[in-house]
């Protein structure tokens, strides 16, 4: 599976759960993997960049680190979206 496919299945995932349950990492990677048929470890890999790209971002509620979807307010402050 190509990387940008794989990021869009994350992305997806992600949007299915926006606004009813924060994922965690690990839910993120046995979730996804199971779904696309790939390893975890390249959930991981893709799920870092859209990190590091600021596509996703991590949140910390209720002493629990969490991945979601950033705000489009926030999109918009680091120049991602117009």
């Amino acid at each position: 599976m190509e990387p940008a496919e794989l990021k869009d299945k994350i992305f997806a995932y992600l949007q299915k759960f926006k606004g009813k349950k924060r994922l965690k990492e690990k839910e993120i990677w046995k979730g996804v993997s199971e779904e696309a048929g790939v390893s975890q470890d390249e959930v991981k890999k893709a799920l870092r960049e859209m990190i590091d790209e600021g596509r996703l971002m991590y949140s910390y509620t209720g002493g629990a680190s969490t991945v979601e979807i950033p705000s489009e307010e926030y999109l918009r402050e680091k120049g991602l979206i117009k």
